[in-house]
């Protein structure tokens, strides 16, 4: 398996971060039916107050993989880059997280994106609850998400 470095957000990580999010974004919104609710990083980051929290970012090879953000005891967000998939990327975001996280810890995944359930299952999460209410950041689309914990 590639090395894969966890290290704190910088200022000129945004246009990579950009692309990752908006490219694994269309993806999971497209797993949960939901394509036409997509917003771009550059406006979401802002709605959902992203810099709000603890922003880290995954490198294989110098380059940005992924990242997540977190803040006491909820990731928050996790993206990986869809062409560098399957390659421990996001399972590193996690464990990175949990390391710096109180817990319980929680996370919402959108019904549908299994690979993400999948990946959180794996780390140990396991659902708590299933929820409906309306997208945050664009609040004209209803959504149901899972409730994961990790105690």
């Amino acid at each position: 398996m590639e090395a894969i470095a966890v290290r704190d957000y910088r200022k000129g990580d945004w246009p990579r971060l950009q692309t990752i999010h908006d490219t694994a974004r269309q993806n999971e919104l497209r797993l949960a039916g939901l394509e036409s609710a997509f917003l771009p990083l550059a406006i979401v980051a802002e709605n959902e107050g992203l810099f709000d929290y603890t922003l880290r970012v995954a490198c294989l090879e110098g380059t940005a993989a992924g990242f997540s953000a977190f803040a006491e005891n909820e990731l928050a967000w996790l993206y990986v880059d869809p062409a560098l998939s399957r390659r421990g990327v996001g399972t590193r975001l996690v464990r990175d997280a949990l390391e710096r996280l109180e817990h319980p810890v929680t996370v919402e995944v959108l019904a549908g994106n299994d690979p993400a359930r999948r990946l959180y299952e794996r780390c140990g999460f396991h659902l708590i609850e299933t929820v409906s209410g309306r997208m945050p950041g664009n609040e004209a689309f209803p959504v149901t998400c899972h409730v994961l914990r990790l105690d």
